[in-house]
């Protein structure tokens, strides 16, 4: 044995608390499965009886909650299926940088720095032309498997 202390550098992320397992029969519509490695909302589930010794199976498909592209998946109802753990936050919208990062303040008074604008367009034009109008701004961020993105909006009036 030797009596070096050996140091390991991991990069890795074995991912294990962004998401939980759950059957992939008790799984609903408007409920949240992870399709092809991403987090998505269940829009449409249809189980199939299949012959006398074949599992049910269920259809899923779902919608991309960062990206709203559509995602399908067919499991046996009895497996398991990864089920992201999704949070959604409110920050207040302090500055909007001319690279595109907002500056959020968090609830204990920090500033978070390292969100982008919205992609979605409606959106994005409702976020500048309310923060150029000077209105105090609300932000809705969704977090789901190490992704962040802003996903909403609430308009708490103008500044004082």
């Amino acid at each position: 044995m030797s009596d070096e202390e050996h140091h390991f550098e991991s990069k890795a992320d074995a991912g294990a608390s962004k998401t939980y397992p759950q059957q992939a029969g008790t799984i609903r519509k408007n409920g949240y499965i992870v399709i092809k490695g991403r987090p998505c909302k269940v829009v449409e589930v249809s189980t199939s009886k299949t012959g006398k010794h074949g599992h049910a199976k269920c259809h899923f498909v779902g919608i991309d909650i960062f990206t709203a592209k559509k995602l399908e998946d067919i499991v046996p109802s009895s497996h398991n299926c990864d089920v992201p753990h999704v949070n959604r936050t409110d920050y207040q919208l302090i500055d909007i940088s001319e690279d595109g990062f907002v500056s959020l303040l968090t609830d204990n008074g920090n500033t978070k720095d390292d969100l982008r604008l919205p992609t979605d367009d409606n959106l994005l034009t409702q976020i500048k032309d309310g923060f150029a109008e000077g209105k105090d701004l609300v932000v809705s961020v969704m977090s789901a498997m190490g992704e962040e993105q802003i996903c909403a909006l609430k308009d708490i009036g103008p500044k004082n």
